[in-house]
């Protein structure tokens, strides 16, 4: 005796192909968490940063980490997602400090850790500024984080020698609503702040935060976390729009 075909077998079957055609495209969406900040952190190690300069960068970046009120302003937050690496004319990924979420004092802490305790690129090449916002881009790009703010940070004490220019290289960055924020080092380079807020900082409420030379990097890099993990009351509130928005 011939049985009638069963019309929810049929009709799992259908929508169990069309979820496997699917699939692919779903997948990306689905994978991502949703957090509240995005921040990649760029650490010159080019020729003009020796060894000590190298060590103030780190420890002042651990030891900003470790503080009271950045560890409470972390955890008010829905997630911190975050990355480190070194650059000079080219970026190691060997030399990274891949993307952690941070929301509780451990994970603070562990983060802070292995800033402290990260060995530098033994290459030191020259002043790749717009190589580095490239791939910062890349790393907010090919991430599996939905942030609700993005941010690049880019520390340095020199302009700009080689490779894409970082005027050129940040539009890249607005256009994936990526904003870059800036800690010039005022130590070998005339009006490098100037040079930054022109041609680094770039975004709707971008800044600089400057340090006066390297032994003032911790406190100047406090004060920058501190602002960027500080809700905004407005989007344009950090810089004047002149700044922000330069072509």
């Amino acid at each position: 005796m011939k049985r009638e075909p069963n019309l929810q077998f049929l009709l799992a079957g259908f929508f169990s192909t069309c979820l496997m055609i699917l699939q692919p495209l779903l997948s990306p969406a689905q994978a991502q968490t949703r957090i509240s900040i995005e921040l990649v952190l760029a650490v010159d190690t080019s020729l003009s940063v020796d060894d000590v300069e190298y060590d103030l960068q780190m420890t002042g970046i651990a030891s900003a980490f470790r503080r009271p009120e950045i560890l409470s302003l972390i955890q008010q937050q829905n997630g911190v997602a975050i990355t480190l690496f070194q650059w000079s004319s080219d970026i190691d990924p060997q030399f990274m400090i891949p993307w952690h979420v941070l929301h509780s004092p451990i994970s603070v802490l562990a983060f802070a850790d292995k800033v402290e305790m990260a060995a530098r690129d033994p290459v030191h090449g020259f002043t790749a500024i717009g190589r580095a916002i490239d791939f910062g881009v890349q790393l907010i790009a090919s991430n599996g984080f939905a942030g609700q703010q993005k941010k690049i940070d880019v520390s340095g004490d020199g302009r700009n020698n080689t490779g894409v220019l970082p005027e050129v290289a940040r539009r890249e960055a607005l256009a994936r609503g990526i904003v870059i924020n800036g800690l010039p080092i005022l130590i070998d380079t005339y009006n490098m702040d100037v040079y930054f807020r022109e041609k680094v900082m770039y975004g709707p409420g971008a800044f600089i935060e400057i340090a006066t030379d390297y032994v003032d990097f911790a406190e100047a890099f406090f004060r920058k976390l501190r602002r960027e993990l500080t809700p905004l009351t407005s989007m344009y509130e950090a810089e004047p729009v002149r700044h922000a928005l330069i072509p």
